[in-house]
């Protein structure tokens, strides 16, 4: 009788377990559709941004060259978003791209055509929904991990969560305080 009780207890830890990796692991494809919005609507912000800032050449590759890079690191940690230096890379690579937008969105506010023009604000507008949605994901994503990592260290879950290879997840955070600034967009 013990035995059932012990095998029921351990299976409800390790199903509870499973559980809340699992929520964790969604939380993290949440943010992961929302980077690739906000990827997708980069090129199309730089293409119309093109025609007017066409001496500006340098500062349209650096945001398209940190979108790749931003990219590249969201697919790597989509790929395992329990892993320690694909969440670090992410959160580098997503500052390095919130930079290059926030000097191009400078650069564009020194052109009242490009400031006026339709496209460009709608993207703009676009950009700045997507930046809401995606700190409300990563927000959801740290709670998910928390809970998580609760639920694996609290006894016996830990006697279990060692057993089974359970790891730690690790939050999605941006450590240098500059790079927490949002992205200021102002037409």
């Amino acid at each position: 009788m013990i035995l059932v009780v012990a095998g029921f207890l351990l299976v409800g830890v390790y199903n509870r377990l499973v559980a809340y990796r699992n929520r964790y692991k969604n939380a993290f494809s949440q943010i992961d559709v929302q980077l690739k919005r906000r990827y997708d609507l980069i090129p199309n912000l730089v293409e119309t941004a093109k025609a007017y800032l066409k001496h500006e050449r340098e500062t349209l590759e650096a945001v398209i060259e940190a979108r790749n890079q931003a990219a590249g690191a969201a697919g790597r940690a989509a790929a395992h978003p329990g892993d320690a230096a694909a969440m670090a890379g992410l959160g580098t690579a997503e500052a390095s791209l919130s930079g290059a937008l926030g000097r191009l969105f400078a650069l564009a506010e020194s052109y009242p055509d490009l400031k006026a023009n339709q496209t460009m604000a709608q993207l703009m507008e676009e950009l700045t929904s997507t930046e809401n949605r995606v700190s409300f994901a990563r927000q959801a994503f740290n709670d998910a991990v928390m809970a998580y990592n609760t639920a694996r260290e609290v006894f016996p879950n830990s006697v279990l969560a060692g057993m089974f290879d359970f790891r730690p997840a690790v939050l999605f955070e941006i450590t240098n305080p500059a790079e927490k600034e949002a992205v200021r967009v102002g037409f």
